[in-house]
């Protein structure tokens, strides 16, 4: 598979000492990552976001495979072109950093995934494509509004933005293209720390129950939180707890 190359957007000092890539989620965008990259940004990181391959501005492919995803964030490197000090993923973005962590050991020191998309089948396959076939279905603000009553108002129009911007058929390839869509091998093979910052069964959460338990029991240097009353948008459902998580886990 050919890598493509993923534009940036960045929070913080060019400068500065710790860098950290985020990644987005399905359906979303590197600008919608906008609450941990200022936070990180007040911590004295630079946070640099990408949009990944088919989101965004980012190019279009035919290959939607988690593992294509993973070769173009195994090319993204910080502007030193060393190891970046820690690579911050969501859902579709923490399966795909998974692999690519898995498959470089020297590409990052250190993983925090967010309801990481580790494996997605039977009912929660069907939630996911169901989800983004409603988000490209409606578009309006005042949707979006009433089905997260509670995001920040730049969430939604984020939000709004990441879905006209990105490819429908990415999107539903990388539903159709992922069968199996199952990184836990991957997740196995992690060599470096890693925490998981899960959502909240009670609201909605994808790694929980036997594969929660199946991966942590697998790979001791994987940990876990949960962001209490979080669905499975942490950042964007609890954005304070969440946030202080993630701070704490690369403390």
């Amino acid at each position: 598979m050919a890598a493509v190359t993923l534009p940036r957007l960045s929070w913080g000092a060019p400068d500065s000492a710790k860098t950290a890539l985020l990644v987005h989620g399905l359906g979303s965008s590197g600008a919608l990552m906008w609450r941990i990259g200022d936070a990180l940004a007040n911590a004295g990181w630079l946070a640099v976001a990408v949009d990944l391959r088919g989101h965004g501005d980012a190019p279009r492919a035919l290959d939607y495979t988690v593992g294509a995803y993973a070769e173009d964030l195994g090319t993204t490197r910080p502007h030193h072109g060393r190891a970046w000090d820690a690579v911050i993923g969501h859902s579709l973005g923490g399966a795909a950093s998974t692999a690519a962590a898995a498959s470089d050991p020297a590409w990052t020191e250190r993983l925090v995934l967010i309801d990481p998309a580790i494996l997605v089948d039977g009912r929660n396959a069907t939630i996911v494509r169901r989800s983004q076939e409603r988000a490209f279905a409606d578009n309006r603000i005042e949707v979006v509004r009433e089905e997260h009553p509670h995001w920040h108002e730049q969430d939604l129009e984020l939000k709004i933005d990441a879905v006209t911007r990105a490819s429908a058929w990415a999107i539903e390839q990388t539903s159709a293209q992922n069968q199996p869509w199952d990184v836990r091998d991957d997740a196995a093979r992690l060599a470096i720390p890693t925490h998981v910052i899960g959502a909240d069964p009670e609201v909605y959460s994808l790694f929980t129950g036997p594969t929660a338990e199946g991966v942590l029991a697998a790979n001791p240097r994987i940990t876990m939180s949960t962001v209490p009353g979080a669905g499975h948008s942490p950042h964007r459902d609890e954005p304070d707890e969440t946030m202080q998580q993630i701070l704490e886990a690369l403390s």
